[in-house]
């Protein structure tokens, strides 16, 4: 999957941090990431299901390296893995109601079959729920099972459950193991990687966290089935974003489907290209810029605008990845008002969210000059300005703190 044309053809990835396409003075340039190693085998029980490939993907960092494996009816291996890893006997699985109808059991059968000692909890679905007094829970359920420094808390769910079920794994004990087991495709390519983990504050997402790695990242493409459909579109907004700021190739092959925003419509090989090149894309950076330092902000193309939507529809109405494509139009439309990107490139961008089912517009009742505000909240605010990640080409981004007010203000006017 590495080399040129590849997620990691740093030919093409090196243009924004190379001498002829500056960073913002403001901010550092970057020295261009090692590519990860990506093993990949092809399986005949996999082609039964309709996807073609097993594979595992190295996150390398100084102090704690990871996998992340993706192979269908891995859930059902998950205590295999966690065994190999020499973890303590003490598990805790974290879930939501939904989610552990569908594979709670399957789960604990997995992990109590590898001798784990497996205790359970659920928390409410949904993003407003994502809040210290859920956290309060966990402590509580950790503190009745007696966890140690030795033990897991296991997240089994999206992005909400991964997010909290790390935050909890990372502050109770100063710090305890986390596995995290994806059954979203938003968390599979994004949030279950990379170790950010937290919580919302009433005034702005995501506020309150941790970086916390976890020991393994366990992807079972056969979950995606019993997605609803909307929670499908909200993970392909994640997916567009990698082929807008690290993988043309990819855009490409998105281009390429007549449709997205169903899994149904969706090949099983491209859904492999999705899950295969997604998560080596995050790997790569994650592996450079582990705490986000400088490159590992270019993960968070549309979400400066896309959180202040959520934060101020309450996280009801709209859910992270429709935030993340409203962010990505407004953003692409600022490269253009700024002579960064083409017209036509935009275009392109836009096309796909549609073409995703993802809207393209903000919700009716948004106040623009509330959005302005909500912004510098963002936890990507330095000195007082906010920083945003905008294209240069597909494929190819930018970090810049030098976006007028009066710019933002024009281009959500128009969308």
């Amino acid at each position: 999957m590495g080399g040129k044309g590849g997620v990691g053809g740093w030919e093409r990835n090196l243009a924004p941090l190379s001498p002829h396409t500056s960073l913002s003075p403001h901010l550092p340039t970057l020295p261009p990431p090692p590519s990860s190693q990506i093993a990949i085998e092809y399986s005949p029980q996999a082609l039964v299901w309709g996807w073609a490939m097993t594979s595992v993907i190295n996150v390398n960092l100084p102090e704690q390296s990871y996998e992340i494996a993706i192979a269908p009816s891995s859930l059902d291996r998950l205590g295999q893995h966690m065994a190999s890893l020499k973890l303590g006997k003490k598990v805790l699985l974290v879930s939501n109601p939904t989610i552990f109808k569908h594979f709670g059991k399957r789960a604990i059968a997995s992990l109590t079959s590898a001798g784990f000692d497996v205790a359970s909890s659920t928390l409410p679905p949904g993003e407003r729920y994502k809040t210290l007094n859920s956290i309060q829970k966990l402590y509580d359920v950790a503190l009745e099972n007696r966890l140690e420094r030795s033990s897991t808390m296991v997240a089994l769910g999206g992005g909400v459950i991964g997010d909290m079920t790390g935050f909890a794994a990372a502050t109770w004990l100063r710090g305890i193991n986390v596995v995290q087991v994806p059954t979203s495709l938003l968390a599979m390519v994004d949030s279950a990687i990379g170790g950010k983990t937290g919580v919302n504050h009433p005034h702005g997402k995501n506020l309150i966290g941790a970086f916390h790695q976890p020991r393994l990242v366990l992807i079972d493409p056969e979950v995606l089935k019993t997605l609803p459909m909307r929670e499908f579109r909200a993970g392909m907004a994640e997916v567009i974003k990698y082929g807008v700021i690290w993988d043309a190739e990819l855009f490409a092959q998105l281009e390429a489907s007549k449709r997205l925003d169903q899994l149904r419509y969706v090949k099983p090989e491209l859904i492999d290209t999705i899950l295969t090149r997604s998560c080596q894309a995050k790997a790569d950076v994650v592996s450079k810029d582990e705490k986000e330092g400088g490159l590992r902000a270019i993960l968070n193309y549309g979400h400066t605008i896309g959180h202040a939507v959520e934060s101020l529809t309450g996280y009801r109405s709209v859910n992270h990845g429709e935030a993340v494509a409203i962010g990505m139009v407004a953003a692409g439309q600022i490269a253009v008002e700024l002579g960064m990107w083409q017209k036509e490139d935009t275009e392109r961008q836009n096309a796909l969210i549609q073409k995703a089912g993802l809207p393209t517009q903000l919700p009716a009742g948004v106040d623009i000059e509330a959005i302005i505000q909500a912004l510098q909240l963002d936890k990507k605010v330095k000195s007082g300005k906010v920083r945003f990640i905008l294209p240069t080409q597909i494929g190819v981004v930018t970090i810049t703190d030098e976006v007028p007010s009066d710019i933002i203000r024009h281009v959500l006017r128009g969308i």
